[in-house]
This record gives C-alpha cells, sequence and structure tokens, in this order.
C-alpha cells in the first residue's frame, strides 16, 4: 500500500467556511493528537512505524511531509525513495500513511497545527522507530 492524499474540500456562503471531507473513512482510527512546533526551523524526523498506519491532517496552517517506506527496520537504506506531500488547513485533505514507512515532518507556517490520528492505542504495541533527520542521504 501507497500512501494516499484523501481530497477534502471547502465551501463558503454568507454563514461562513465549511471545511470537510466526505471521502475519509476514519473507522480504523483509535487516537489522536495534535501537534504544534515552536518554530518552522523545527524538523520532526525519522520517524515511523512497521505495524501502524497513521493519518495527518492539517488543522491551522501548512505542512511538509516526506514519507519514506522502509526496507529493513533494523539497518534501512540511506538511499531511499522520499515522497513528498503538502497539505494545508485550505481543505480538509487528510494524508494516509500506511504501515511501513518513516515520515519527516515540518511546518511551513507559524502556528500550524497537524492532527495526527493511529489506528493503535498509546502503549497496544511496541512500535515506534526513530532514525536520525541526517542519516538519510536523498532527504529532499
Amino acid at each position: 500500500m501507497k500512501p494516499t492524499l484523501i481530497k477534502g474540500n471547502a465551501h463558503c456562503d454568507v454563514r461562513g467556511n465549511l471545511l470537510y471531507n466526505n471521502i475519509f473513512d476514519s473507522s480504523a482510527v483509535k487516537r489522536m493528537y495534535v501537534i504544534q512546533n515552536n518554530s518552522l526551523d523545527i524538523i520532526r524526523g525519522w520517524q515511523g512505524h512497521q505495524i501502524e498506519q497513521r493519518w495527518f491532517s492539517a488543522v491551522h496552517g501548512s505542512f511538509c511531509i516526506q514519507l519514506m517506506k522502509i526496507d529493513n527496520w533494523e539497518l534501512p537504506s540511506k538511499q531511499l525513495f522520499c515522497e513528498e506531500f503538502i497539505i494545508s488547513n485550505k481543505t480538509l485533505d487528510v494524508l494516509h500513511v500506511p504501515k511501513g514507512y518513516v515520515s519527516c515532518i515540518q511546518a511551513m507556517e507559524e502556528g500550524s497545527i497537524l492532527l495526527v490520528m493511529a489506528d493503535y492505542l498509546m502503549g497496544e504495541i511496541a512500535d515506534e522507530y526513530r532514525f536520525d533527520l541526517k542519516y538519510f542521504d536523498n532527504r529532499s
């Protein structure tokens, strides 16, 4: 399975704005939290999951999210293919990150807030992998 951007949309009329995503199926989500970086210079990465999947949505502002599918969880190749996604709060897009990927996340606007959803409860499984930000040679 590959990462997928599930497109949302927006409607504006005299009453105000409505953001919606009628395609996103949240039935697998068991928990959620938000990330808000202190600075645009902060880069959260590389972190991922062999078993768990995640969904990301920008609640405020925008984010650049880079993803790589890991080939070997003990010693991954340093030249993995990197996919980049930009998500913003203009529409309620949801980025689905299937199991087997690591992510690198950076806010693109001050005050940006990222909603993160996961399909396992905290502590339900031991499935967190972290790699140094400079580990991979091909970060775009």
